[in-house]
Formats: structure tokens, sequence, C-alpha cells
């Protein structure tokens, strides 16, 4: 049976996702978008359904509007590191979704692990 690319990227997605959800242990989680233009992230608390901090390279003061490249990814991991410490979070488990670690989603998870978040 064929599936499509969107089928198995959602596939990938929820195995992810619910592994990650057995051993979330109340931490918020760090949700990582990436398409071919930019990249987002959220930092969501699943148990409320709130969103505590965001950051993304569609965003003017990062100065990485309309680039989606390694440099990008970097800078919004260090803003999501500082919001998410505005917030008052410490530790948290990266949801990379469907994406590979590795490029873009590797370097947003190292700038974020330098700019203090732990997971």
């Amino acid at each position: 049976m064929a599936n499509s690319k969107r089928q198995l990227f959602q596939k990938r997605r929820l195995r992810v996702r619910n592994k990650l959800r057995k051993m979330a242990d109340g931490r918020p989680r760090l949700s990582v978008h990436r398409s071919n233009k930019n990249i987002s992230v959220q930092l969501i608390d699943d148990a409320n359904g709130v969103t505590l901090a965001s950051a993304s390279s569609l965003e003017k003061d990062l100065g990485v509007v309309g680039r989606n490249n390694v440099e990008a990814a970097a800078k919004v991991g260090e803003a999501i590191a500082t919001r998410a410490k505005k917030a008052g979070v410490e530790e948290c488990y990266f949801d990379r979704g469907g994406f590979l670690f590795h490029g873009k989603v590797k370097a947003l998870a190292d700038a974020a692990r330098e700019g203090g978040l732990k997971f």
C-alpha cells in the first residue's frame, strides 16, 4: 500500500508525539514547525492547553525575515530560550514533529540549549 509523503509525515509526527507524551512528566512541550520559507517554535503547556511562549523567523526584531537557513533557526532558538525564561520555564521536552533532527531543527535545539533551556 503506497502512502503519500504527507501521510508518512503525519504518521511519523504522531509516533514521535505519543512517545514524548509518555515521558512528559508535567513539563511543557517545545514544538517545532519548519516550512520551506520559515521556521517557528512554540512552548506549549498541554495540561492547560496554553501557549507559554513562541518565536518565529517571521518576526522583524530577529532580523531574519525572508531567510530560512541554519543561522535563522539558531536566532529563533535563542529567542525562544529567553522568552521561556521570562515565562518561568527552565525544563521542557523537545517535540521535533515529523522533521528529522538535523540541519535547521538541530541548530534551533542547540541554540535553545545554549540559551538555558533543558531538554
